[in-house]
C-alpha cells in the first residue's frame, strides 16, 4: 500500500526515515487540522438533543447519534478524505487554491468560478470569528459544572473566555513556532481522552451501538417533521472544521491527514459521541451538557485543563488559517497589499498579519459580549461552513469535467449526491439566520464588497493607465532616436503592466530629463499555482542594449522577495551593480472622479483601501535606501 507524503509518496517498503517523517507529519496534522472538529463534542451533542422532540428520549438519543455518525462518514470521510483531497493544486488545498485550479483547468478566467472562490474565501472569515469564540467559551462554561464549586465559578465563564482569547491574539506577533511542536502531542492526548470518556459509558449501555444504523436517523427526522431541519442544523456542528482537511493539505500532505483522520480523529470522536449518547440513556438529566457530565469527578480539573488547551489550539489553527488565506488573496490580487510579517526563519508558513489579527480579536470579543453563551453562538455557527462546502462541490464539478476529463454523466454522478447533502444542511442552517446565523453572512458580504471594490478599482486604474500611456516599445524607439542626458547606474522601474511605459519612467524623463545607463522594467506576476520553481522564477527579455524587461513570478502561497529574485536574474546574465541601482516606484494619489466607473461611495472605499495598502517597499522587501518614489494624481 502507498501513502502520500506531501506532494510525493512513501511506500510501505520505504526507508525508516521516510516512515518516521510520515508519522511526524501525521502527528502534526492531528494538532493543526483536527483542532476545530476535535472540539465539537463540547457542544454539538448538547445542541442536537436540545432541538429533538422528546429531548432525552431513546429515539432522540439513538437518532442524533446516528445522524452524527453518518454526517462524519459521508461528509468528512467520504467527501473530503476520499474525494475533495484528490483535487489538489500542486499539493495545496483550500478555496482559493481550488478556484485557481479550476481557472487553470478551464484555460481562461471564468467570472463564475471567480465569484465562487471569492464567496468561499469571504465566508471563511465569518466562520473564523465564531470558531474561537464558541470553542473557548464552551470550555470555560465547564467551570459551572465543576463538582462542588460550580456555582462559585459560573459567573466567570464569559470573562475567562475573553481573557484567554485576548491573550491568544496578543501573542500572535511572536509566532507559534516555539509552541507549535506541542500542538500535535496535546491534541493526540485530547483525542485519546475523548475515547476513554466515551468507553466508560458505552460499556454500561452497549445498546447505544445500535445507533450506527441509519434507520434511527431516518426515524428521528420523520417523527420530528419540520423540526428535523433544526436538528440537522445542530448535528452539522460535528463536521465544522472538515474544510481544514483540505485547506491544510499543503502543510502535511494527503497521506498524513488521511491517516490522522482514519486512525485517530474519526474513531475517537465517534466513541465519544456514542459515550455521550450512552450517558444520556443512563441518566436523561445529563442531556443539558453530556460532555462535561461524563467526566469523572476525580479527574475533572485535569480534563478541564486539557479541554482549555484543546480549544486554544483549535482557535490558533483558525487564526493561522485566516493569515494564510489573506496572503493568498493578496497575491491573487483580490485584496490590497497587506503588511505580512514572517515570525520564523525556519518554519514555512509562519506568518503574522497585524490587520487581520486585530480584526479577528475585535470580532471575537464582540461575539462573546453579544451572544454570551455557547448555545447562542451555536445558532450563528454552521451557515458559513455549509455555504463554503457548497462552493467546494461546485468547483469540484469544474475540476472533474475539465481537469480530470470525466464525462458529464460521471461528473454529475459525483456532484449531485454531495451537493444534495450540503444543500439539505444549508437549508437547515438557513432556519437559524434570525437567531445569529446572520452574523457570518454579514461578515462574508462585507469581505465580498471589499474584494469586489478593490478588483473593480484596480481594473479601472489599469484601463486608464493603458489609455494614457504609450507602449514601451514606442518609447524605446523614441529615446534611441533622440537620446536624453544619461546618468551612470541602473534604474529598475516597477510596473504592473510590462507592455507600457511605467509612470515613474515617464515622470523621470519629464521632470529630471535624464535616463540611466541601464533600465529594467520589472513586473511581478502571481501564478495560478502555490509555488513557482526557482528555474521558472525570472524571465528576462532584452529590448535594447540599455533596456530590459524582467518578469518575476510567484505562487499565491509565496511572499515576494525582489532582491533575491534579482540575484537569480544576475545569475541568468542580467548585468547590473546592486549598489549602483535605484528602484523607481510610481505612487498614485487617487481622487474620486465623475464618470461611468463606480458610485461615489465605492470610489471612497477604494481610495481608503489604496491609502491603507502596505508600502510596496516593505511588501516586496526592497532595501528602503535604494527607492525613489514618483507621485501622480489619478481619478477613479
Amino acid at each position: 500500500m502507498a501513502l502520500e507524503l506531501g506532494t510525493g509518496e512513501v511506500s510501505s517498503g520505504g526507508t525508516g526515515a521516510a516512515r518516521r517523517r510520515f508519522w511526524a507529519l501525521t502527528l502534526g496534522s492531528i494538532g493543526v487540522v483536527f483542532g476545530d472538529i476535535g472540539t465539537s463534542p463540547l457542544y454539538a451533542m448538547k445542541e442536537a438533543l436540545a432541538h429533538a422532540k422528546g429531548g432525552a428520549s431513546e429515539l432522540a438519543v439513538f437518532g442524533v447519534v446516528s445522524l452524527v455518525f453518518w454526517a462524519l462518514l459521508l461528509i468528512v470521510t467520504l467527501k473530503y478524505t476520499a474525494l475533495v483531497m484528490r483535487a489538489d493544486n500542486r499539493g495545496e488545498g483550500g478555496t482559493l487554491a481550488l478556484m485557481a485550479l479550476a481557472q487553470n483547468a478551464l484555460g481562461h478566467r471564468s467570472r463564475l468560478v471567480l465569484i465562487l472562490g471569492i464567496c468561499g474565501a469571504a465566508l471563511f472569515y465569518g466562520d473564523g470569528l465564531i470558531t474561537p469564540a464558541i470553542s473557548v467559551l464552551s470550555a470555560t462554561e465547564g467551570l459551572a459544572l465543576a463538582p462542588g464549586v460550580g456555582q462559585l465559578f459560573a459567573p466567570y465563564a464569559l470573562p475567562a473566555a475573553a481573557v484567554i482569547l485576548t491573550g491568544l491574539f496578543l501573542v500572535q506577533s511572536r509566532g507559534t513556532a516555539a509552541v507549535g511542536r506541542f500542538f500535535g502531542p496535546i491534541t493526540l492526548v485530547w483525542f485519546l481522552v475523548l475515547a476513554w470518556l466515551g468507553l466508560i459509558y458505552i460499556v454500561q449501555a452497549p445498546q447505544i451501538l445500535l445507533a450506527l444504523s441509519p434507520t434511527y436517523a431516518v426515524r428521528l427526522l420523520v417523527e420530528n417533521g419540520l423540526l428535523g431541519f433544526a436538528i440537522l442544523g445542530s448535528v452539522f456542528l460535528v463536521v465544522t472544521g472538515a474544510e481544514a482537511l483540505y485547506a491544510d493539505m499543503g502543510h502535511f500532505g494527503k497521506g498524513p491527514i488521511r491517516a490522522g483522520w482514519l486512525l485517530v480523529a474519526f474513531p475517537c470522536l465517534m466513541i465519544n459521541y456514542l459515550g455521550q449518547g450512552a450517558l444520556v440513556l443512563i441518566d436523561p438529566s445529563t442531556a443539558e451538557s453530556p460532555f462535561f457530565r461524563m467526566i469523572p469527578q476525580a479527574v475533572y480539573w485535569p480534563v478541564m485543563a486539557l479541554v482549555t488547551a484543546a480549544t486554544v489550539i483549535a482557535s490558533q489553527a483558525v487564526i493561522t488559517g485566516a493569515f494564510s488565506m489573506t496572503q493568498q488573496a493578496t497575491q491573487l490580487g483580490l485584496l490590497p497589499r497587506i503588511n505580512i510579517r514572517r515570525t520564523s526563519e525556519t518554519v514555512a508558513g509562519q506568518i503574522y498579519v497585524p490587520a487581520v489579527n486585530g480584526f479577528l480579536m475585535v470580532g471575537v470579543l464582540w461575539l462573546l459580549v453579544m451572544f454570551r453563551n455557547s448555545s447562542n453562538l451555536a445558532s450563528a455557527y454552521g451557515i458559513a461552513v455549509t455555504a463554503t462546502m457548497v462552493v467546494t462541490v461546485l468547483l469540484l464539478f469544474v475540476i472533474a469535467r475539465r481537469r480530470w476529463k470525466w464525462s458529464l454523466a460521471a461528473s454529475l454522478a459525483l456532484v449531485i449526491p454531495f451537493l444534495a447533502i450540503d444543500l439539505v444542511f444549508l437549508g437547515s442552517n438557513v432556519l437559524r439566520i434570525a437567531q445569529g446565523g446572520w452574523f457570518p453572512l454579514v461578515i462574508g458580504a462585507g469581505i465580498v464588497l471589499i474584494i469586489w471594490t478593490w478588483m473593480k478599482g484596480v481594473r479601472i486604474l489599469a484601463d486608464k493607465t493603458q489609455r494614457d500611456s504609450i507602449p514601451l516599445a514606442d518609447l524605446v524607439e523614441t529615446l534611441r532616436a533622440r537620446p536624453p542626458f544619461r546618468t551612470p547606474g541602473t534604474a529598475i522601474f516597477l510596473t504592473s503592466q510590462g507592455e507600457v511605459a511605467p509612470v515613474a519612467l515617464m515622470h523621470n524623463l519629464k521632470h529630471n530629463k535624464v535616463l540611466h545607463e541601464r533600465n529594467i522594467i520589472l513586473t511581478v506576476e502571481t501564478a495560478d499555482r502555490p509555488r513557482v520553481p526557482e528555474d521558472e522564477r525570472v524571465e528576462i527579455q532584452a529590448l535594447t542594449p540599455d533596456f530590459s524587461r524582467v518578469t518575476v513570478r510567484y505562487g499565491f502561497m509565496e511572499q515576494p522577495n525582489l532582491p533575491k529574485a534579482l540575484g537569480t536574474a544576475r545569475r541568468q546574465g542580467l548585468k547590473f551593480d546592486i549598489m549602483a541601482t535605484s528602484f523607481f516606484l510610481g505612487r498614485r494619489s487617487v481622487l474620486p472622479g465623475r464618470g461611468p466607473g463606480m458610485p461615489l461611495w465605492q470610489d471612497k472605499l477604494f481610495i481608503y483601501l489604496m491609502k491603507n495598502a502596505a508600502n510596496p517597499t516593505d511588501f516586496f522587501q526592497i532595501p528602503p535606501g535604494r527607492v525613489v518614489e514618483m507621485g501622480a494624481q489619478v481619478t477613479v
